[in-house]
């Protein structure tokens, strides 16, 4: 029982951090610092409730089926946004599914080695997300119109969105946040795989 309440509670954090991290759609001038820590923070959750769930059953396709969890949860909340007379282009793409694929690969192809799990798996996570999650903002209509078009009632006044610095911090705020990703997801791929044992 406790081994199940651990993966539903994972994942409602896992949501419920997706949810506070959709904040960057709105652009300020810290667009692409936020959507590098976001991109971290999002494998970050994917990768230990994935790695744990994944070694709890043993069975390859878990992982998977955890991003679906994560997925489902996070368009069950985001309704919310559309009671505040948002555009159905602010649904979450299931961007960790295939981050939680190559983590199921990773596991089935090396025969439930769990070493390999944590280190081709993480990196394969955390390198990935960051990647499908630009995917993700592509697929949004233009964010920094939205944002003016549908400002948000508790919005605070120094929080409105400006025209973006694009590069002013990173060149590439995709490789930024694979490379960060790559490296964190692979601690956090053996804490999962730690919390089994």
């Amino acid at each position: 029982c406790t081994h199940y309440l651990f993966i539903v509670v994972v994942a409602v954090n896992s949501t419920l951090l997706t949810i506070n991290a959709g904040d960057y759609i709105f652009y300020t001038d810290w667009a692409w610092t936020s959507f590098v820590i976001f991109s971290i923070s999002q494998s970050l959750m994917l990768v230990v409730g994935a790695c744990y769930y994944l070694t709890f059953t043993g069975v390859p396709g878990t992982a998977t089926y955890y991003a679906l969890i994560m997925t489902v949860y996070t368009w069950v909340a985001k309704g919310a946004w559309f009671a505040l007379g948002y555009p159905y282009d602010f649904i979450v793409t299931p961007v960790w599914l295939p981050s939680a694929m190559l983590l199921d690969l990773a596991y089935w192809a090396t025969k439930k080695n769990k070493h390999s799990l944590i280190l081709f798996g993480g990196v394969m996570c955390g390198m990935s997300l960051p990647l499908f999650n630009m995917v993700n903002l592509i697929t949004v209509a233009d964010p920094l119109e939205t944002a003016f078009k549908y400002p948000r009632p508790t919005l605070a006044p120094y929080m409105t969105p400006i025209e973006p610095a694009v590069g002013k911090f990173y060149n590439s705020p995709v490789a930024l946040g694979a490379g960060a990703g790559a490296v964190l997801s692979v601690t956090m791929a053996a804490l999962g795989c730690k919390l089994n044992t």
